[in-house]
């Protein structure tokens, strides 16, 4: 209990700021709620998972140059996709479901991409080898997610108060940014 409760708070501090959270503010203004925070939960889930299963024994091997890399360029094309726009038609409403899937899946790969090799990866490896694995694994999670929620709302009363288009406009140059930063730190 130890092991979640140190977890909890430290990776929930460690995120407060942290690019996660813009993203997940970026995402919020963009689609709905509850696919945001899945996606976010399930990426999350599964990076902290590898972090305090593997990340002791892989250590440094990580090819983390690789990682951001690839994460960069794809928040190059989200950048692209969030200035295409995706809006709903009215005939287009039916295929409701099939957006949130959308939604699901652009946040799942965009938060697991980059969260390899961040900084609450890395801190999640270290309280790994410092306490039990279970116990860090669900309290570093849920410390992630706690913060990433908080942003979630934040975009959200944005999204309510700004145009479309500032938001579309706002969420592609966060993107980029984004982008830009995981290239410029993976080359140099």
């Amino acid at each position: 209990m130890e092991a979640f409760w140190i977890s909890l708070v430290a990776i929930f501090v460690a995120e407060l700021g942290d690019k996660s959270q813009l993203m997940a503010m970026t995402f919020a203004t963009r689609f709905k709620m509850w696919p945001v925070l899945a996606g976010i939960t399930i990426a999350t889930t599964v990076v902290h998972l590898l972090s305090v299963a593997v990340g002791g024994l892989l250590g440094d091997a990580l090819p983390t140059t690789a990682i951001s890399v690839v994460a960069g360029l794809a928040f190059l094309g989200f950048a692209a996709w969030a200035l295409r726009g995706d809006e709903l038609s009215e005939e287009e409403s039916r295929k409701a479901q099939r957006a949130v899937k959308s939604a699901l899946v652009a946040v799942t790969v965009a938060f697991f991409l980059s969260e390899l090799g961040d900084k609450t990866m890395l801190a999640t490896i270290t309280l790994a080898t410092q306490h039990g694995w279970v116990g860090t694994w669900i309290g570093s999670t849920v410390g992630m997610v706690a913060a990433d929620a908080l942003a979630i709302l934040v975009g959200r009363l944005l999204g309510r108060h700004l145009p479309e288009k500032v938001i579309r406009y706002g969420a592609a140059a966060a993107f980029a940014v984004f982008g830009v930063v995981l290239l410029v730190e993976a080359l140099l």
